[in-house]
């Protein structure tokens, strides 16, 4: 059974940037599709950002786009979010999960536990 663990959380100013990782272990997600969704408090889950096994095919939520990005590095078995121009609004607890590339959440077969992210104004 894998495990994704979520971590690089934290507080940062509006504009600043975060970057946080996902590291799996127990079993390897080298060819799994990887996805980062984030919820904040009263909201559904959202989608952020999606990237295929290899990494050279991503996709990304209209809301982040050209602010955050996905990346993996498959040998440490690890996927990153960078994040950059933060803004309140981004404000949320983001999961990182595995298992499909899309989205949609209900797909994926994965999740970690959530690392939080907040940015002040």
């Amino acid at each position: 059974q894998g495990q994704l663990v979520e971590s690089g959380g934290g507080l940062v100013q509006a504009g600043g940037s975060l970057r946080v990782s996902c590291t799996a272990s127990g079993r390897t997600f080298s060819t799994y599709p990887m996805g980062w969704f984030r919820q904040a408090p009263g909201k559904e889950r959202e989608f952020v950002a999606t990237i295929n096994w290899s990494g050279s095919i991503t996709d990304y939520a209209d809301s982040v786009k050209g602010r955050f990005t996905v990346s993996r590095d498959n040998a440490k078995n690890t996927v990153y979010l960078q994040m950059n121009s933060l803004k309140p609004e981004d404000t949320a607890v983001y999961y990182c999960a595995a298992g499909y590339f899309g989205p949609t959440w209900d797909k994926y077969l994965y999740w970690g536990q959530g690392t939080q992210v907040t940015v002040s104004s």
